[in-house]
């Protein structure tokens, strides 16, 4: 089945089956965030994305595993979850042969190849392949450390830094 995707953006190409979605999509260019969380003030491009981000303050996570009882505050990701479980990866490297659970884990996988990282970081030019890699780079330059261990206080950059510590809480 292949839908129509007449609405086509006239920066990238990109192409959607809606007005709407490419009106959405546009913000990705002009960098609008019209919706604004209440509560800490970050904002969004889309109305549900702002929606979802509400539920890490609210701790809401209505979407359960019925394999192992995890919950997710967005179904897209009880989805790739239970892949966990499954084994499915459906989304595979037409280069390389390797394969993923979502398409977005394809898609910056696929830059491995091409060398493309779209990501560059306005203070010192260093690019990365994927946005989160760029946002966790910045607070090298900022001084950021939102990671906070709540047995000793000790706070980091990212959020892997703060796991690979608490082991050593565990081994006391």
């Amino acid at each position: 089945m292949c839908v129509e995707k007449p609405y086509e953006c006239n920066q990238c190409g990109k192409a959607f089956a809606r007005s709407s979605y490419l009106k959405c999509h546009k913000r990705t260019h002009t960098g609008e965030k019209p919706y604004e969380c209440n509560v800490c003030g970050k904002a969004f491009t889309v109305a549900s994305n702002l929606q979802y981000h509400k539920r890490t303050h609210t701790g809401e996570k209505p979407y359960e595993c019925n394999q192992c009882g995890k919950s997710f505050t967005v179904a897209r990701n009880l989805q790739y979850h239970k892949r966990t479980h499954t084994g499915e990866k459906p989304y595979e490297c037409n280069q390389c042969g390797k394969t993923f659970t979502a398409s977005s884990n394809l898609k910056y996988h696929k830059r491995t190849h091409t060398g493309e990282k779209p990501y560059e970081c306005n203070q010192c030019g260093k690019a990365f392949a994927v946005q989160c890699n760029l946002k966790r780079h910045k607070r090298t330059h900022t001084g950021e450390k939102p990671y906070k261990c709540n047995q000793c206080g000790k706070a980091f950059t990212a959020s892997s830094n703060l796991k690979y510590h608490k082991r050593t809480h565990a081994t006391h």
